[in-house]
């Protein structure tokens, strides 16, 4: 009888050893003459028990881990071919706390498949949501889409629906469909996790996509860094034209839709639409102004839709159960679910899908078990390196666009970076501005100059010069910075600095609490 073995092909995984382990099982079942499948799938996201080995027995998948090319000898010896006691197993993988309590809609079948097999992918209800779409008109499709309440998951929060309306009701010849994979915020690796282990899904959506608008063709702008996503996007992408679901004439329908994949440059800038579709264009990656908006006038001049990979990945399962299942999740006007990345000093880092709604405490505690190094947990930035630093005293508020705003931070990415009580801040608000320096395209003044005199003035600081000059004036730089800035590099810089400064002045040498942004 043969035995289905599951060793993940994750990046993340892989880092660790995983294809090492991968190799070392089969060498050892063709040496002991035994008979197994090996399957290389998609992380679980519990990263902290990578490489995680699955077995499939008549109980469901029994996982081992963390296991070390050392450790195989004795897995077989143990019989963990039939879930055999072994001290790396972590029993049935459903039963795992940190697993088990997830709602996963757009991770679902992460995990579960071989990513780049599409049978694999009908067999756990993929292109559903597309046979619903080739039934519909572009106008319902885009209203499911709405009554979903889906926002974009890259950051801004903007209503999925409303930018697909405006590109469904904008006149053109040609339309666009971008994704936007160029996932360069610190601490979040979704947008990898999904184009690593389920790309077909990624692949339906802006198929989705293309049919609800009018738009033909679509472009996944990946990052340069994530070669193990490059390769899984374009052998999905090849498999699904040959079965008929890209091309000409999708499933019969005589709707057409091509897709490809664009390689970035490694420029964190071209995170931002208009500067990624300046590069898409075989520009240098600068900023545009606007008005005009993208759904107006984007890539080439024509209609555009820009969104990252977890909104359109989450559109699939919008379009098979309804707009109104997936709004059942969620919070107010943060409807669904988000996948939420713990990275940094924590003990259990991995990935997290929940609804909308779970506070930081319950993230940090419950799931992520505390700092790694056992430490108090000083302050953690949500957002990526433009997001907010909140201290213990925000870590109760629920995860909520508009909870978050109230406070002077973002949800963006839904990326958590953990920092235990050693962290100096003022270090952390001085690298802020570094990396605004750094990554900044030059095209406005605020944002060029204003981040590298920022950095200057918090240098001053930490070295305890001038404080009662130099805080007012890094105040006055930020309020430039917020409000001058041509897009969300410069405009966004503040939130870390000011966080840091008014949560944690002490850092900053400020004995009394400095006077709020």
């Amino acid at each position: 009888m043969t035995v289905t073995v599951y060793v993940p092909n994750d990046s993340g995984a892989l880092a660790l050893g995983a294809g090492r382990i991968a190799a070392a099982i089969d060498k050892e079942a063709q040496k002991r003459g035994l008979d197994i499948k090996l399957v290389r799938n998609g992380s679980r996201g519990m990263f902290w028990l990578e490489p995680l080995v699955e077995v499939e027995t008549s109980e469901g998948r029994i996982g081992y881990g963390p296991v070390q090319s050392k450790d195989i000898s004795g897995l077989f010896d143990a019989d963990f071919l039939n879930g055999g006691t072994h001290a790396l197993e972590v029993g049935p993988i459903d039963e795992i706390p940190y697993f088990k309590n997830q709602q996963r809609l757009t991770f679902a079948r992460i995990g579960l498949t071989d990513p780049i097999s599409l049978d694999d992918y009908l067999a756990y209800d993929g292109y559903r949501g597309l046979k619903n779409a080739l039934a519909m008109s572009g106008a319902d499709i885009v209203r499911h889409v709405t009554d979903s309440g889906l926002r974009g998951r890259g950051g801004a929060a903007f209503p999925t629906g409303i930018k697909w309306n405006t590109v469904l009701n904008t006149p053109s010849e040609q339309k666009y469909i971008i994704c936007n994979a160029d996932e360069g915020d610190s601490g979040t690796f979704s947008d990898r996790m999904v184009m690593e282990g389920d790309p077909f899904v990624l692949i339906e959506g802006m198929t989705i996509a293309g049919l609800a608008v009018g738009a033909t063709q679509g472009y996944i702008y990946l990052r340069v860094e994530y070669p193990h996503a490059h390769r899984a996007l374009n052998t999905a992408i090849a498999k699904a034209y040959a079965a008929g679901y890209l091309g000409d004439n999708i499933q019969g329908s005589g709707k057409k839709f091509d897709l490809e994949v664009r390689l970035g440059a490694g420029a964190y800038i071209c995170g931002e639409e208009t500067s990624l579709m300046e590069s898409l264009e075989g520009k240098r990656g600068l900023v545009r102004f606007k008005p005009p908006l993208p759904a107006i006038s984007g890539l080439f001049g024509k209609p555009t839709i820009v969104n990252n990979v977890i909104s359109l990945a989450s559109v699939p399962i919008i379009l098979d159960k309804g707009g109104e299942y997936y709004r059942d999740f969620g919070m107010g006007r943060s409807r669904g679910t988000l996948p939420i990345q713990l990275a940094g000093n924590i003990k259990y880092p991995g990935l997290v899908e929940l609804a909308f709604g779970l506070t930081l405490r319950e993230l940090l505690y419950e799931y992520g078990r505390g700092s790694a190094s056992g430490r108090p947990i000083k302050a953690v930035q949500v957002g990526g390196p433009l997001g907010a630093y909140l201290p213990e005293s925000q870590f109760d508020t629920p995860l909520d666009y508009e909870a978050f705003a109230a406070i002077w931070a973002v949800v963006g990415h839904g990326g958590i970076v953990v920092f235990d009580d050693t962290v100096d801040m003022a270090e952390m608000a001085r690298y802020s501005m570094e990396f605004c320096a750094i990554e900044s395209c030059g095209k406005c003044t605020p944002c060029r100059i204003g981040s590298t005199r920022g950095e200057e003035v918090i240098k001053d600081i930490i070295a305890g010069r001038d404080l009662h000059k130099n805080i007012p004036l890094l105040r006055d730089l930020c309020d430039t910075l917020l409000n001058g800035s041509l897009c969300a590099l410069g405009g966004m810089t503040p939130y870390p600095v000011l966080s840091a400064l008014n949560h944690f002045p002490e850092d900053f040498g400020i004995t009394e609490q400095a006077s709020a942004a």
